[in-house]
């Protein structure tokens, strides 16, 4: 004990920030200037009695505090001996002690000019308390977050930067007050009918059907759309939406291009700015749909950051929309990123099973014993699944890209086959990664699933086994491409390929009364070049 100081166990740590040999600064030289500034800050702060009054004015009217010191009476009791107090700090604000320390750097940070806020987290509730804290001030927030710990949530969820929490909030008010709202469904309605063309065809797909033997095969044909794809049925309700928000430039991602080309269709109809971010490989592979968007009217920007696809498309989109916030509304084309982009795709999407049902019964006198769908984020399977979830007789398989194989090499994009938990694009869903929970990037022959995730209500539909996931390689989507050119005189796109190429492996196993209703969900002349390449043929353009 030292004798000459006052207290001595509560003077530390020393000028260096040790405590005896523990503590110090072992840091980089690019980190020691903001290390000293925040120092100097504190020291200051420490002796500021605005600084201490703010602190405890939080503390009480915000916190809570004090929080109580309560006798566990019976506790004591059981235990026998000595009295136990427990200091119930549980009921702060944020439900733990991380709050209290939390205010106080982040009025530290705000006087420091900050307004970008980081954290780690492990249990959660630092990262909470440091959100909840962003939020009350309008600060960005962003927290990392062990991939373990993350895995410990349910699928969906929103997880986004602050930033971006107050266009996700408006969004999803906007959104339940239009699912109520007659005036929206009726300017839906019209559009589908009269602009996209709805309702699209149940087509019993006669010659497919002798040539595999067994079940009947009818295709719902999404693909005979305006714009030949499912993507428009959403996209429509997304932008009617951004147009009551006051939004005047939309932004989409995009991977096969069909969402980008519905996405720059419906953005020229309303006079709307719209930029797509595309992956530089798939700008290659999809010429024809960049050209389609560029005659729209879009700003096409290539993304060339990881394999340059879906996933990488994303990424960009999401920084645009966290920069440009005022004006800006991000259309997403699949039933991932944050609520409520899930359920509310999924909604404009069941267009297809709503009608499929009443077509099904007009034609067969009942509903399909089978739907069947392709799947990379999984918007047409949604779109026709969601309406049969409650109808127990009805199976439900998705499709998934199995690329080169479902392995260890990771060369596919099956991420409920071959996939684990995780956190992408704001949502925990079924994804791709390694064990460190680095997003890895797959691979399909198919722009339009070559995504290294899935929609998180396909992977709850999973794991409560309501619906069955297969995976489907490359080479069997090119057959079922063929197939359907030969047969029925319907040029596939590679995506619904997928979902053809497993019924061509079932169909013939089932006895002649039973029912398939597959998802045509987009036509195949994007495709073209793709194929040739695969087939070794070589396309003479006239160029």
């Amino acid at each position: 004990m030292h004798d000459d100081l006052f207290n001595s166990f509560m003077t530390g740590p020393d000028e260096q920030g040790r405590f005896g040999d523990f503590g110090g600064r072992f840091v980089s030289e690019t980190l020691m200037p903001l290390i000293l500034d925040l120092e100097e800050k504190y020291e200051y702060a420490k002796t500021d009695d605005s600084f201490w009054m703010e602190m405890e004015d939080l503390w009480e009217n915000y916190v809570g505090r004090p929080s109580p010191l309560y006798y566990a009476d019976r506790l004591t009791k059981h235990l026998g001996g000595a009295k136990v107090y427990l200091k119930r700090d549980e009921l702060n604000h944020t439900g733990a002690h991380k709050i209290n320390n939390v205010l106080g750097q982040i009025i530290l940070a705000r006087r420091m000019g900050k307004s970008r806020i980081i954290a780690e987290t492990g249990a959660g509730q630092h990262g909470v308390a440091t959100a909840t804290v962003c939020a009350k001030f309008g600060l960005q927030c962003i927290v990392y977050m062990g991939a373990h710990d993350v895995e410990r949530q349910a699928p969906g969820g929103r997880f986004v930067s602050e930033t971006l929490m107050p266009l996700i909030l408006d969004l999803e008010e906007k959104y339940e007050y239009a699912k109520t709202d007659d005036s929206f469904w009726m300017e839906m309605e019209d559009l589908w009918e009269n602009y996209v063309g709805r309702p699209s065809p149940l087509y019993y797909a006669d010659r497919l059907t002798k040539h595999l033997g067994g079940a009947k095969v009818y295709l719902k044909r999404d693909e005979l759309n305006h714009t030949g794809a499912h993507k428009i049925n959403n996209v429509l309700g997304q932008i009617i939406l951004a147009r009551r928000m006051g939004k005047s430039r939309i932004i989409a991602e995009t991977g096969a291009g069909q969402h980008g080309v519905a996405t720059a269709t419906v953005c020229a109809k309303f006079g709307l700015q719209c930029i797509v971010y595309m992956g530089a490989h798939d700008v290659e592979r999809q010429a024809p749909n960049v050209f389609r968007m560029k005659l729209l009217g879009a700003e096409v920007i290539p993304v060339t950051s990881g394999r340059g696809t879906l996933k990488d498309a994303m990424n960009d989109a999401l920084r645009d929309w966290v920069t440009n916030v005022q004006d800006t509304f991000y259309c997403i084309g699949t039933v991932a990123g944050p609520h409520p982009y899930p359920a509310m795709v999924r909604d404009f999407q069941a267009i297809i099973g709503k009608e499929t049902k009443s077509q099904m019964l007009a034609k067969e006198g009942r509903l399909p014993d089978t739907l069947i769908a392709a799947i990379g984020g999984g918007s047409n399977a949604m779109g026709l699944f969601f309406p049969f979830l409650d109808d127990k007789d009805v199976n439900i398989i998705g499709v998934e890209a199995g690329g080169k194989g479902v392995n260890s090499k990771m060369e596919h994009c099956a991420s409920l086959t071959g996939g684990r938990p995780g956190v992408l694009h704001g949502n925990r869903t079924y994804l791709l990664q390694d064990d460190d929970g680095q997003i890895l990037e797959g691979f399909s022959i198919s722009a339009g699933l070559d995504y290294p995730g899935i929609g998180p209500e396909h992977a709850w539909l999973h794991e409560i086994g309501r619906a069955k996931y297969v995976s489907i390689t490359d080479i069997e989507a090119l057959e079922a491409f063929k197939l359907s050119c030969e047969l029925e005189g319907i040029i596939p796109a590679l995506e619904p390929s997928h979902a053809l190429a497993h019924v061509m492996k079932i169909a013939p196993t089932l006895p002649s009364d039973h029912l398939i209703c597959m998802n045509m969900c987009g036509r195949g002349d994007k495709d073209i070049f793709t194929v040739a390449a695969a087939l070794g043929v070589q396309i003479n353009t006239g160029a």
